[in-house]
């Protein structure tokens, strides 16, 4: 019972710990636990991304594309599928990163020279250099949105991560997906 009453305590709302009854079974506060651990990380993508913005001047997605092409390893690119499946983002929403960022001169895209029908992105020679002075930034982004956790507190944090995108990927919910009701039109 006092593990049930220390998941009940995690998840407590303010109006709860101000006197209010807890929620009941211990299925139904791991429900509010469930909910509140993926609203949370509903709220830090979007605080990240914001931050990134406003201190950066580059989105999360852009970010992560310059990283993932930032490699200094000999290659001919990347192609859009292979990098979307690395970001775990679609291909649309990358392609209208990729054209932002061709726009803004960081990044090209050529014809794949081992299958002359393919294409592949490369960051440009400015690129390069946006990126080298970009993680500079970043690294002291990393260090400030971290300072208080310990060591082992990060390293726990991303197995957690690592650990809850695995299972992520696994979800198969055993009823159809309900879909939702077009709108009507006002005559």
């Amino acid at each position: 019972m006092a593990s049930t009453r220390n998941l009940q305590k995690a998840v407590e709302t303010p109006r709860e710990q101000a006197g209010a009854p807890l929620l009941g079974s211990p299925e139904r506060v791991a429900d509010h636990l469930n909910n509140r651990i993926f609203f949370r990380l509903f709220q830090v993508a979007n605080t990240l991304q914001k931050q990134a913005v406003k201190e950066l001047g580059v989105t999360t997605v852009q970010w992560a594309v310059l990283g993932a092409l930032s490699d200094p390893r000999p290659t001919y690119g990347v192609s859009v599928g292979t990098l979307a499946d690395f970001l775990v983002v679609s291909r649309q929403n990358l392609d209208g990163v990729l054209k932002r960022l061709e726009r803004d001169g960081l990044v090209e895209r050529v014809t794949d020279p081992e299958d002359k029908r393919g294409r592949v992105v490369n960051l440009t020679t400015e690129g390069f250099a946006f990126w080298n002075d970009l993680r500079e930034r970043i690294f002291q982004f990393y260090d400030q949105a971290v300072r208080g956790f310990k060591f082992d507190d990060r390293v726990a944090l991303a197995h957690y991560l690592n650990s809850l995108q695995g299972q992520l990927t696994k979800v198969s919910l055993e009823q159809p997906r309900r879909e939702r009701k077009k709108g009507r039109k006002r005559s």
